[in-house]
C-alpha cells in the first residue's frame, strides 16, 4: 500500500525560547532534534532549578523571541526578546535575567539549551525522581506511577497545570516517554516531549463549529507545522499514529496525539484568554489536538510542501 496525499503545509513555526511566542518561518531545515533552532533557549528558576513554561507562568506567552542570526542544527544563537512592556533585551545583555526576573517575578536566569550530556541541568528535583525514571521505562510502571500521583498532592498541582476544571479528568500519562517522570524535558532538548509537533486543519475547522463563539486561532496550539488539508473534515491527524509522515524532504513518525494544557486558553499578543477553549477540548476532542512526532529522516520543509501519510501499521 502507497502513502496518499493529506495535505500541504500551510504555515511553518519555530520557538526560540520556550513557552515565549515564536517566529513564522518560509521554509528550514529539520533534524533529529527537530527544527533548527526550535526550543534553543528557556527560563529557568535559579532557586529550584525548575524550567519554567506558560503552564504555570503564562506571563512568559506575553513575550516573544527572535534569532539574531540563523540557528544551525547545533547553533543556537543569541535571541531578542520582547517584553510584554514593549520594550526588549537580548540574550547576551547583562541585565536579560534581570528583566526576565522583573518580569516573572521570581528569581530566574535565560539558558541557551545545554547537551543531552548535562542531565543535572534537565532533571526534575523532586524527590524519588531517578527512581520513578526507571520505574516509568516500562508502561505497567507509569500506570503504577500515575496511579500514585493522582491520589496524591500532586494531583492538585497537575489539574492546575493542564487547567483541568474538578469536573474533569486528568490526562493518561501511560504513553508519554518514560524519561519524562525523571527529567522536566528529554535531556537535550526544551521539548515536553518530541521534537515536532503538528496540527491540521481541519481539526481546528471541527473544534471550530463545536465552539464558533472562540477563536481558534494557531497561535494558541504552538506546532511546527500547520497542515492545510482542504474540505478534510475530523480529527485527520489522530490516525496518523505509529505512521510515516513525509513534510516536504523530512519524514516523522507519529508518537501520541498531543495532550492539552492551559496554556491553550491563556491571553498572548491580540488573544484575549479564553477558557472555553480548553473546555471544548476536554469535552469533545478527548483532551488532545494535534500529533507529537519523532524524526525518522533529517530533511528540510518549506511553504505549500505537499504532505503524504503512510499505511497504517498492520496488527500482529
Amino acid at each position: 500500500m502507497t502513502s496518499v496525499t493529506a495535505g500541504r503545509v500551510h504555515e511553518i513555526w519555530r520557538y526560540p525560547v520556550k513557552s515565549m511566542a515564536g517566529e513564522r518561518l518560509d521554509s528550514s531545515d529539520v533534524a533529529v532534534n527537530g527544527l533548527w533552532g526550535d526550543r534553543g533557549w528557556a527560563v529557568r528558576d535559579e532557586a529550584t532549578g525548575e524550567i519554567h513554561n506558560a503552564k504555570r507562568h503564562p506571563v512568559l506567552m506575553q513575550c516573544s523571541a527572535a534569532y539574531r542570526a540563523a540557528p544551525g542544527e547545533d547553533v543556537v544563537p543569541d535571541v531578542e526578546i520582547t517584553l510584554p512592556d514593549g520594550t526588549s533585551v537580548s540574550s547576551d545583555s547583562p541585565d536579560a535575567s534581570r528583566r526576565l526576573s522583573e518580569v516573572m517575578q521570581r528569581h530566574v536566569a535565560l539558558h541557551r539549551r545545554p547537551p543531552a550530556t548535562d542531565t543535572g541541568h534537565y532533571r526534575r528535583r523532586e524527590r524519588g525522581a531517578a527512581l520513578a525514571g526507571r520505574l516509568a521505562q516500562y508502561r505497567p510502571g507509569r500506570r503504577l506511577l500515575q496511579w500514585a500521583i493522582l491520589r496524591g498532592k500532586a494531583a492538585t498541582e497537575l489539574r492546575e497545570t493542564f487547567g483541568r476544571a474538578p469536573d474533569e479528568p486528568l490526562p493518561d500519562f501511560a504513553d508519554v516517554p518514560g524519561s519524562i517522570f525523571e527529567f522536566q524535558t528529554p535531556p537535550g532538548t526544551y521539548f515536553d516531549l518530541y521534537p515536532i509537533h503538528i496540527v491540521t486543519s481541519s481539526t481546528l475547522q471541527r473544534l471550530s463549529a463545536l465552539n464558533p463563539a472562540a477563536r481558534w486561532d494557531i497561535r494558541r496550539f504552538r506546532p511546527n507545522v500547520l497542515i492545510d488539508t482542504d474540505s478534510t473534515s475530523g480529527v485527520l491527524e489522530t490516525d496518523w499514529v505509529g505512521r510515516t509522515v513525509r513534510i516536504g524532504a523530512f519524514v516523522i513518525k507519529g508518537e501520541m496525539p498531543t495532550i492539552r494544557c492551559a496554556m491553550t486558553m491563556h491571553a498572548q499578543a491580540d488573544l484575549p484568554r479564553d477558557p472555553t477553549v480548553l473546555r471544548t477540548i476536554v469535552r469533545e476532542s478527548n483532551q488532545c489536538v494535534g500529533l507529537y512526532a519523532s524524526i525518522a529522516a533529517p530533511g528540510r520543509v518549506s511553504a505549500f510542501d505537499p504532505v503524504r501519510v503512510g499505511p497504517a501499521r498492520s496488527e500482529p
